[in-house]
């Protein structure tokens, strides 16, 4: 639900340092993941990209609702009521997932999948969901009633036809997941980028900070909608609908889908989070377009080290 707003990552000139900046991508979880990372040779820069990627391939293999076969789609189909042994990973996502349904009072909430999927169809046809399917599917989604045993570290599901979605978490996840990787072989100064979600870790040689440039969606001239914040050891997303979005009988709607309504977005809203890790970001960035300016920052403010930034009116 992330959509791909432009983030600009600026990187200071490096000094005559034993350390060298390395740039790797790969196209993982329907998004290109980015790496930047400082090491003292190519082959040593390369081995932990490629541990990276590959940790974040298996977590697509973890979380994806467009693989039949993944431990995500294992869980809702295993049946209302029917406890789910989950791997480490899917349950601390879920768990974390809900604890931030909690915070945002349901304006984030992966039990959306059956909204998601209207949606997509509604993308494609360009027409509405019928008015049951969209109360049907807005019956079936309620962050209340997933159980979570974390002794037994099970999952369930207690009303039927549930379907999971983790689009808004899960790449801010991976790239957390990806840093961790990165600090295991060693290197620390680098930055994971998942799209509109980036994870950062030291900052480059010689400085104190990376500089990271985000989009204020204010003027129509990309250059000058710019503004620098300065980070590290922390995390970064931007979600809004000024890229992704359609257009049904004249109506504008947005690709982030209200847990509320089970259609798209209809305001024109873009929102910045900085958090203490991606996978908070990732998930607030998405909750702060549906809770709106007001309500968002309220939520936000809730949640330690966590900023927002909302761009000003589209045009």
């Amino acid at each position: 639900m992330i959509s791909r707003v432009l983030l600009f990552i600026l990187f200071c000139a490096l000094p005559a340092a034993a350390l060298e900046r390395f740039d790797f991508s790969a196209p993982l979880m329907f998004t290109t993941f980015r790496i930047s990372v400082h090491a003292e040779t190519k082959a040593q820069a390369e081995a932990a990209a490629d541990a990276a990627f590959k940790r974040i391939a298996a977590l697509n293999a973890v979380c994806s609702d467009y693989e039949p076969n993944s431990e995500l789609m294992q869980l809702c189909n295993t049946g209302p009521s029917k406890p789910f042994k989950a791997s480490a990973d899917l349950f601390y996502i879920v768990s974390r997932a809900l604890e931030l349904s909690r915070l945002t009072e349901g304006a984030f909430d992966i039990t959306c999948g059956n909204l998601s999927h209207l949606w997509r169809r509604t993308k494609r046809t360009h027409k509405l969901p019928p008015a049951d399917r969209l109360q049907q599917a807005l019956a079936a989604t309620d962050w209340h009633a997933v159980q979570l045993d974390a002794k037994a570290r099970t999952i369930t599901l207690l009303k039927p036809g549930m379907l999971l979605d983790l689009g808004g978490i899960a790449k801010g996840y991976a790239a957390d997941a990806g840093l961790r990787v990165l600090r295991e072989h060693g290197l620390t100064r680098a930055l994971v980028m998942a799209g509109g979600d980036i994870a950062i870790g030291d900052p480059p040689p010689g400085t104190d900070a990376w500089d990271i440039k985000l989009r204020q969606f204010a003027s129509a001239n990309a250059e000058e909608d710019l503004v620098t914040v300065r980070l590290h050891h922390c995390a970064v997303s931007t979600s809004g609908d000024l890229y992704q979005f359609t257009e049904i009988e004249g109506k504008r709607y947005s690709h982030i889908v209200s847990p509320f309504t089970g259609l798209g977005l209809t305001e024109r809203i873009a929102c910045s989070v900085i958090a203490p890790d991606c996978t908070t970001s990732d998930a607030l960035a998405t909750a702060m377009c549906v809770l709106g300016k007001e309500r968002g920052e309220k939520a936000a403010a809730q949640v330690k080290g966590v900023t927002t930034r909302f761009a000003d009116q589209a045009r």
